[in-house]
């Protein structure tokens, strides 16, 4: 009696399976959800599962209309075009699939209430950043160090290009310390999944864009990051990646169409040139092979003239705004990407949080380059790229050389004043980021050869130029090392894991030399903190002589006098010079030192040091 019923039941389980197997497996609906309350009525999904393009998408939901869906070259995928009016209102409903002769597919789509909460704010000239690498700063959560499943399984920090467990739980840990220096802005590294095999800890090679690598944290724990930082006064930075992303990614496993990124008859790297973005005579092969060239092997070269690249790139950044209340964003490899689409993706940001702060990575070789990325259409380009502001890498050079290099016409202290004379080429260049290394680059105490009295100069002048300062994780204890190759300027912060044997976070686990650095720079950042002129004030600055450089800070408030002797020996500066922007100042007080200084009309300044005055009358 019971066989006949078994036969049945196992009859019934293997057509159940066979049905499974037919439907339409429905894997990604993204974003995930929207928001009720944007300038911009149109959202456009992506819709990716196993043939769904098979399938008919229909929703019925007040205040939203399904306007268009497009069927691709990959049957795996749909894009739906959803228009919602500004009557919508907040709550969940059902995307059906249809196809023929198979189970509907819902996905129940969510619409929300835009967070009128703080967020959004703009990192300006007010703000001192701190650029940070999550998997280089602090082990916060060691439970995440090794996520199963994932390409890259192993944790050696003996190796500079493996992963070695930081995360956000880590950075959220040392806020106190950060805030305690005088920071008042973080950017890190990108935080979301960078699923590669190998040495992608950096985050520029992005495999989900929706997601925070499960390395890192979550989502939640993002969210939460973001708003701890802003409770405690702190405005955060993401850094977003419009050129390209990472072989991984399912977008490039399984890609929607040819056109989702550049394709080339054999692997062609970018030249790496900007000059033939901006060159009047230039040949279009070197423009294309420029922007269109892949950055590397393991990280596609996006399109961006590609409409649905367009939709998928803006929507996901606007989302993360929304999602987590972002201050600012900080844009990769920028003179890399499509002008147009640039230009449009900026006015769609900024048409929604009108107050964020933009400002796009131009390693170029003059103020002119950079000044050819920067939005008013100052240097002639015919057009306007809508972007406010840039890495300032021309300040960066010029610091350098005038704490290294030998007095010239154009050299030593008078390439810095010489960068600073060329503002005119930007609508505003206090928009500028003004920073001395980076992640890319040799640290700055390596720079200057381990000299400690140019380091304080060189932090100095970074504090009390125009623009933005940026100081890089670890600057303020002397970690040091040269960018060849790149892995020696990314090392752990000491003291960000357990076992660690010196935690540099503490005065008591650095040395000597280590706290006066960290000293210096938390007495010049909060003094910067407190002061507007030397955040919002204007600029004048001198021409060099006798091999100081010299330039004031000014508002009605305060006036600040910076100078720095660039020569091999002590030198003494006559102030009279200076009556333009000194009259009526009688004394004035050091800024690092708090002493007084009763007679201003002549000051000594031992070699390669910076001053910094603070005048009264």
């Amino acid at each position: 009696m019971t066989r006949p019923k078994l036969k049945i039941t196992l009859a019934l389980l293997l057509l159940s399976q066979y049905v499974l197997a037919q439907l339409p497996a429905l894997e990604r609906v993204e974003p995930a959800f929207w928001w009720v309350g944007f300038k911009n009525p149109k959202v456009q999904l992506i819709v990716h599962g196993d043939k769904i393009g098979a399938s008919q998408a229909s929703l019925n939901y007040a205040g939203v209309k399904l306007t268009a869906v497009h069927k691709v070259e990959n049957t795996n995928y749909l894009f739906l075009d959803l228009a919602i009016s500004a009557a919508a209102r907040p709550g969940k409903f059902p995307i059906t699939f249809k196809q023929t002769g198979k189970k509907d597919l819902v996905y129940n789509y969510e619409l929300k209430q835009r967070n009128t909460a703080q967020g959004a704010q703009g990192v300006t000239n007010k703000d001192l950043i701190y650029l940070l690498m999550p998997d280089r700063f602090s082990n916060g959560d060691p439970s995440n160090d090794v996520v199963k499943g994932m390409l890259e399984a192993g944790l050696h920090r003996d190796s500079m290009y493996s992963r070695h467990g930081g995360d956000i739980q880590g950075v959220i840990n040392h806020l106190d310390y950060l805030k305690d220096l005088g920071v008042t802005a973080i950017w890190m590294t990108p935080e979301i999944e960078n699923n590669e095999p190998h040495a992608s800890y950096h985050g520029y090679a992005v495999t989900d864009y929706y997601k925070i690598d499960p390395r890192y944290g979550t989502n939640e724990l993002f969210k939460s990051y973001v708003a701890k930082c802003h409770a405690m006064g702190l405005k955060v930075i993401k850094d977003l990646v419009h050129n390209h992303i990472g072989t991984e990614s399912w977008l490039i496993q399984d890609i929607p169409m040819k056109s989702w990124v550049h394709q080339w008859p054999k692997y062609t790297n970018s030249n790496f040139r900007d000059a033939a973005v901006m060159d009047p005579h230039g040949a279009a092969a070197d423009k294309k092979q420029m922007l269109d060239g892949w950055f590397d092997k393991r990280m596609a070269d996006l399109n961006q003239n590609n409409t649905y690249v367009q939709n998928y790139l803006t929507q996901n950044h606007i989302w993360w705004i929304e999602y987590a209340g972002i201050d600012g964003l900080r844009l990769d490899t920028y003179p890399y990407n499509d002008a147009v689409y640039m230009a449009d993706w900026s006015k769609k940001v900024k048409a929604e949080f009108p107050r964020l702060s933009i400002f796009g990575e131009t390693l170029v070789w003059s103020v002119a380059n950079q000044a050819f990325f920067t939005q008013g259409n100052t240097v002639n380009r015919g057009f306007d790229t809508q972007l406010p502001g840039i890495t300032d890498a021309q300040i960066k050079d010029a610091i350098a050389e005038a704490l290294n290099g030998k007095e010239g016409w154009t050299d030593g202290v008078n390439r810095i004043y010489n960068i600073v004379a060329q503002d005119f080429m930007y609508q505003d260049p206090t928009r500028n980021t003004v920073f001395l290394d980076n992640h890319d680059m040799s640290r700055f105490y390596s720079i200057v050869n381990e000299d400690f009295t140019k380091f304080k100069s060189g932090m100095a002048m970074l504090l009390t130029m125009r623009g933005v300062p940026q100081m890089y994780y670890g600057d303020e204890i002397l970690l040091k090392g040269y960018s060849n190759p790149d892995g020696l300027v990314r090392e752990d912060f000491p003291g960000g894991w357990e076992a660690d044997k010196k935690n540099k976070f503490t005065a008591e686990g650095r040395d000597k030399k280590e706290n006066e650095a960290f000293n210096y720079i938390r007495t010049l950042a909060n003094y910067r903190k407190r002061t507007t002129a030397l955040q919002t004030g204007k600029l004048m600055q001198y021409i060099p002589r006798n091999g100081i450089y010299t330039y004031f800070r000014y508002d009605d408030k305060k006036t600040v006098m910076i100078a720095y002797n660039g020569s091999e020996k002590e030198s003494a500066l006559d102030t009279d010079y200076f009556s333009e922007r000194m009259a009526g100042f009688n004394s004035g007080t050091d800024v690092i030192t708090g002493q007084k200084i009763s007679n201003i009309k002549q000051l000594l300044i031992p070699a390669k040091t910076t001053l910094i005055i603070e005048l009264s009358k």
